[in-house]
């Protein structure tokens, strides 16, 4: 059986990579790409998918739907994205979809791929 691609989405990151007004309302804009990821999954990307979306600061409190798991980092969002590539399965692949050159250091190092926000956020 194929184990499930674990797709962990940089919320800030993502969020902030379109100047649509999104720092009047953080945690609003962190629901809206919740929604846009339960409804079109990850595309290009074929088979099972798990989606984790961390959040953090003002978006804290975000609560998670149907096909996308929503996890709020207490501290430091890139230190919590890397503790879930580091906790999965040693052979379950991991994407991690973030412009933030140093957190894609540090999840390249752990075996994970990343992918920039257009992935998610066309």
């Amino acid at each position: 059986m194929e184990s499930a691609l674990l797709v962990i989405v940089d919320a800030a990151n993502v969020v902030g990579s379109v100047p649509d007004g999104w720092w009047r309302d953080r945690k609003g804009a962190a629901e809206r790409l919740r929604d846009r990821l339960a409804a079109d999954g990850v595309p290009g990307r074929s088979g099972p998918v798990e989606i984790v979306l961390v959040v953090e600061g003002a978006a804290r409190g975000v609560s998670s739907v149907a096909g996308v798991r929503v996890e709020s980092a207490e501290g430091s969002g890139d230190d919590h994205m890397v503790g879930l590539v580091a906790g999965r399965a040693a052979e379950r692949p991991c994407l991690v979809v973030t412009a933030d050159r140093e957190l894609r250091r540090r999840v390249t190092e752990l075996g994970a791929e990343v992918a920039g926000p257009r992935t998610v956020r066309p």
